[in-house]
């Protein structure tokens, strides 16, 4: 069973999104978060439904949505599936809208359904499905950490032995159910054999005896009065018959002659039949002479001497043996034929497959030559761009060369430039301030000297301090003139110098803009060598497997070829043998008309004498109606002279005698004797009852005693029956435990073959015991977290092998699915992780697909899937990557 292709809408994080599965290892990568995990439970999901969900259906639906469909596509055992399922939210509750599943077989319909027939396809539900194909996240270590009667059931439930518990518990039932019937039946019968006791305890044949003597005394009374009474009816009636008979004698005479005339006409008749009759039987002796002239016919076309029963039977034997030896001969060239076609067919179809890996191959080899090309050109271009970038920071170092500083002090330079400014600026501020005072200051001396008196207080200002001070303060304002003028002049020259400063730093900032382009450029350069050289030892490799490839599917094709060679010879055979049937049809078909045409012979020898005994019986009728005919004459003559008038008289004398005793006798007498025989017989009836009913419960005792004899031995039947499930159950695990150690050991070998372990053993209740190489024997908790996943992982996929070549050998199994298998192994771990997978793959494993972001798993994957979440509508999507560009995108991350 292999995955196909897989379509999510509004699947948990993704949005639209649809993956061809393709054979081999498939590496699915991306980020934690991004939804990895969510694309394989989607298609466990698509098999099983809400059994596969460790929540509810309203987890399935993306955040926001009202609905969600899976579709997942799959072949097995040569046929191709679909799997659609819709889940709708309405309210806060979410239902199965759609599951159909269709196939060869048709079209299945509820997910209860679907459900049921995928697991009938894949012979697992969904709880053996992630015991033996699907580790799942984060439950790597189950087996290991299960106990021993845990993993029992697991690989009992997968080995289909649980079948033969449920048919051992379902045989103790029916042992206790015959239990309570037997207990049951020998109540029963202990009841019956109490009351056959009592009935014998009665003396029912004595009573019987007794009675029956006293009915016989009353019937010998009942039978003599009955006797006379009869003789006094025969004297009635032979009266009434005397005086009837007079009457009688005219209405018997009437009805001879009636049947005289009639008799004469039959005969007639009948006379004329006879001679249609001899016609007929004339007319058949023409008819086998023309039979014999065709049987005579016939024979010669057959080879027969005689048409005689015999000889037929003998030829017809003959021809049957020689059609059985001829269809035996037939079914055998013809299973030859066919399996030389399947095989042919098969061969051809492994050549198609493997032109098309070749072909898949070559287009890899064009794409990755491509992509190196591609890489070279960037190289090349590269390495322009990084000699520009050397000759601009070789023009910035020259900057550098006639100024102040070195590059790389630069900003320090700039940062004492302004510094020097800022101080020289607030120089000139205060020096400034400073001037403004000390101006006003001189303005109000010579105010105050040319008005020559105090405005406030009206008296001379000469010979005042303010007066005389404005020599001094003229000069103060002449120095202060000439100091603004120098820093004037100095904030100029610091402007200036900050400004080629900053300049500097510019240089310095490209320069370092440029280093660290430079510094990336060689980054891209070592990758695109890396990238072309990879590329194109890729594509020698790819190349060379394909040319390896079509060498192989030439061979398969020649192969192909030869069997279709021998499957057209064996088909000419098959049509000569089908010729020989033929013929022998032919031969048989003209048996059957010889056949035929003597049993036409034979039925018209058997018509003619038919017709002969009718000819006859029609004569001897009519011989025997003759003779009737004359005695019908005779008694009419006898009836004519019959008449007797005495007797008549007489008769009814003796009548009215007969009448008066037998008014007495049955009146009387006869009824009391009758009461009297009916009392005796009601009692003997009664006694004969209870005798018939103690019969009875002999003949129930004898039956319920066969059937608690019977019920005995189907107890021990059933009993036999019970503890051989549970013997072939144990058998059965036990072949299965050695089977699986033994495949456990040799995955074991594999993972740990330079560790310190020697062998695993696995009892027959499936314990687990590993011995290191000093013969110690270890729990597997004991070994180290790395090593007991490891372990775990060796174990599932011992188990897969087991289900694969074990049961029917076919392989039913669906991929082997790994999800974050890594998560507790280190480096060297991983890459016995990875022997283990390939190994896998080299016995037979069609499909591996792996959840991880590891590189070493990513190195050895034939497919690779990168899954990638947008953080702004935080959807996921899917997308096949090659491996190159995989291993950088792994390095970016």
């Amino acid at each position: 069973m292999r995955f196909t292709h897989v379509s999510l809408r509004n699947f948990k994080p993704y949005d639209d999104a649809e993956l061809d599965v393709r054979d081999g290892v498939t590496v699915i990568h991306g980020v934690n978060g991004s939804g990895k995990s969510s694309l394989l439970e989607a298609c466990f999901f698509a098999l099983y439904g809400s059994k596969a969900l460790s929540g509810t259906l309203e987890d399935v639906v993306t955040t926001g949505e009202d609905d969600a469909e899976i579709e997942l596509e799959f072949v097995h055992d040569g046929g191709t599936y679909r799997i659609e399922r819709r889940i709708r939210i309405s309210g806060e509750r979410a239902t199965t809208a759609k599951c159909v599943l269709e196939g060869p077989d048709g079209t299945v319909e509820g997910a209860r359904d679907v459900r049921r027939h995928v697991a009938s396809l894949l012979r697992m539900d969904a709880e053996a499905f992630v015991n033996c194909a699907y580790v799942q996240q984060g439950e790597v270590n189950k087996l290991i950490n299960a106990s021993p009667a845990q993993r029992q059931d697991m690989i009992d439930d997968l080995l289909q032995l649980g079948k033969l518990e449920e048919y051992r518990e379902r045989a103790g039932n029916a042992r206790l159910g015959v239990e309570d019937v037997l207990t049951s039946k020998r109540s029963v019968l202990e009841d019956i054999e109490s009351q056959i006791a009592a009935k014998e305890d009665e003396d029912l044949h004595a009573r019987l005896n007794a009675l029956e003597s006293e009915l016989a005394e009353v019937d010998e009374k009942l039978s003599n009065y009955e006797a006379q009474r009869d003789k006094a009816k025969s004297t009635l009636d032979a009266a009434q018959s005397t005086l009837d008979e007079h009457a009688e004698k005219r209405e018997r005479l009437v009805e001879v002659e009636s049947t005289i005339e009639d008799l004469q006409s039959k005969v007639a008749a009948d006379e004329a039949q006879r001679d249609k009759l001899t016609e007929q039987i004339h007319d058949l002796d023409g008819k086998l002479g023309d039979l014999d002239d065709e049987i005579e016919t016939a024979l010669t076309e057959t080879d027969l001497d005689d048409a005689t029963e015999a000889s037929i039977d003998a030829r017809r034997e003959a021809l049957a043996e020689r059609e059985s030896e001829i269809r035996e001969e037939l079914s055998e060239s013809r299973q030859q034929a066919q399996a030389l076609a399947t095989q042919a067919e098969r061969l051809e179809e492994r050549a198609a497959d493997l032109e098309a890996r070749a072909k898949e191959k070559r287009d890899a080899a064009e794409a990755d030559e491509t992509a190196a090309d591609e890489a070279a050109a960037e190289l090349e271009s590269f390495r322009k761009k990084r000699t520009t970038i050397e000759s601009s920071l070789e023009d910035i170092d020259d900057r550098f060369a006639d100024a102040p500083v070195d590059r790389g002090s630069a900003a320090a330079l700039l940062e004492e430039r302004r510094r020097d400014r800022s101080e020289a600026r607030e120089s000139l501020a205060e020096t400034e301030t400073e001037l403004k005072n000390a101006r006003e200051r001189l303005a109000e001396a010579e105010a105050l000297r040319d008005a020559g008196k105090c405005p406030e207080c009206g008296q001379a200002v000469e010979g005042s301090p303010h007066v005389d001070a404005i020599g001094d303060r003229s000069a103060e304002v002449e120095s202060l003139e000439n100091e603004r003028d120098e820093l004037e002049s100095t904030v100029e020259d610091l402007d200036a110098a900050v400004e080629r400063a900053e300049r500097l730093v510019e240089a310095e900032t490209r320069a370092d803009t440029l280093s660290d382009r430079l510094e990336h450029l060689d980054e891209r350069i070592e990758d695109r060598e890396t990238t072309v050289d990879s590329r194109r030892e890729a594509v020698t490799e790819k190349r060379e497997a394909a040319a390896e490839l079509v060498e192989e599917a030439s061979t398969k094709r020649e192969a192909a070829t030869t069997q279709t060679d021998r499957a057209e010879t064996v088909e000419s055979t098959v049509e000569d043998l089908e010729a020989d049937l033929d013929a022998l049809e032919t031969r048989r078909e003209r048996l059957d008309r010889v056949e035929s045409l003597v049993e036409r012979r034979d039925d018209t020898v058997d018509t003619q004498e038919r017709l002969r005994e009718k000819r006859e019986t029609l004569a001897d009728v009519n011989r025997e109606r003759r003779e009737h005919l004359q005695d019908r004459k005779t008694r009419r003559k006898e009836l004519r002279e019959a008449v007797d008038e005495d007797a008549v008289e007489s008769a009814k004398k003796r009548k009215q005698n007969a009448a008066e005793y037998l008014d007495k006798v049955e009146t009387d007498v006869l009824p009391q004797l009758r009461d009297q025989r009916d009392d005796l017989q009601s009692q003997i009836g009664g006694v004969q009852s209870d005798l018939e009913r103690l019969e009875e419960l002999r003949e129930r005792r004898d039956s319920l005693a066969e059937r608690v004899g019977a019920l005995d031995s189907l107890h021990d039947e059933v009993s036999t029956l019970e503890s051989t499930y549970g013997d072939l159950r144990a058998d059965l695990r036990q072949r299965n435990v050695e089977v699986l150690e033994r495949m456990l050991n040799e995955t074991f070998d594999l993972v740990y073959a330079n560790d310190a372990y020697s062998r695993i053993r696995l009892d027959g209740e499936y314990g687990l015991t590993v011995f290191q190489k000093d013969g110690t024997a270890l729990e597997p908790e004991q070994l180290s977290g790395g090593e007991r996943a490891l372990f775990n992982l060796s174990l599932r996929c011992a188990i897969y092998r087991l289900l694969a070549e074990g049961i029917d050998g076919a392989a039913p199994l669906p991929p082997l699915i790994l999800d974050e298998p890594t998560v507790f192994l280190d480096d060297g771990h991983v890459s016995r992780l990875v022997d283990l997978v390939e190994d896998m793959q080299t016995r037979g494993v069609k499909q591996i697909l792996i959840v991880s972001h590891d590189n070493e798993l990513v190195g050895a994957a034939d497919d690779l899937v990168r899954v990638e979440k947008n953080p702004t509508t935080n959807r996921s999507s899917v997308e096949r990557t090659d491996a190159p560009d995989l291993a950088s995108a792994l390095a970016d991350d």
